[in-house]
């Protein structure tokens, strides 16, 4: 089935989109302001690697809205309020949250789209919902670690890589500062999850 652009659900949802990956993108900001004000850079880049992901993603969404220049979209929608105190907690919501919009919020926009006849929205929903389940699992690693406090510890020796300025150490139990830049623990990640970053 075809539907005209202007009186699409699929016009309604791209909005949605828009503004869900638009507040997603200051939670993250601020979550990586409480992250560093806790010591934890490591915490805070990834937050804000994530906010500029959704950024990316709001443009997407904004995008596909071209042909609609000039005109204004009125929708409705709900939006979490993450406001806790322990990062641990903020990283968990900031998991469920993108899991939610990886299935079904995403999925369900991208049939929508396919069954209007928008392929090409279609697709940007499908792809842009499997980034979002990326998202949900490296927060949810970083919770984890949080959580069994192995953040800077490991069972068995490991290599961990300082942030500021690329120091490997190995071992079980990162130091409280690097050995080279002098930064605080907070810097160093695990150099497995490098690619998560």
């Amino acid at each position: 089935m075809s539907v005209d652009f202007q009186k699409s659900e699929t016009r309604e949802n791209l909005m949605r989109a828009f503004a869900g990956e638009s507040q997603a993108r200051n939670r993250y900001t601020f979550a990586a302001q409480q992250a560093r004000s806790q010591k934890l850079p490591v915490i805070e880049a990834i937050f804000n690697y994530t906010a500029n992901q959704e950024r990316a993603h709001a443009k997407v969404f904004y995008e596909h809205l071209q042909a609609l220049a000039g005109t204004s979209i009125h929708v409705d929608g709900g939006y979490p309020v993450d406001l806790y105190r322990n990062i641990e907690d903020v990283l968990r919501a900031a998991q469920h949250n993108e899991y939610e919009e990886h299935d079904p919020v995403y999925k369900t926009f991208g049939d929508t789209a396919r069954e209007e006849g928008f392929p090409a929205v279609a697709a940007s929903f499908y792809s842009i919902a499997a980034i979002e389940k990326t998202h949900g699992d490296r927060f949810g690693v970083f919770a984890q670690l949080l959580e069994e406090g192995r953040l800077f510890s490991a069972e068995k020796e490991e290599s961990f890589i300082c942030l500021n300025c690329g120091h490997i150490y190995t071992g079980c139990e990162v130091p409280p500062r690097c050995p080279v830049c002098r930064e605080e623990q907070g810097y160093f990640i695990r150099l497995s999850s490098i690619p998560l970053l």
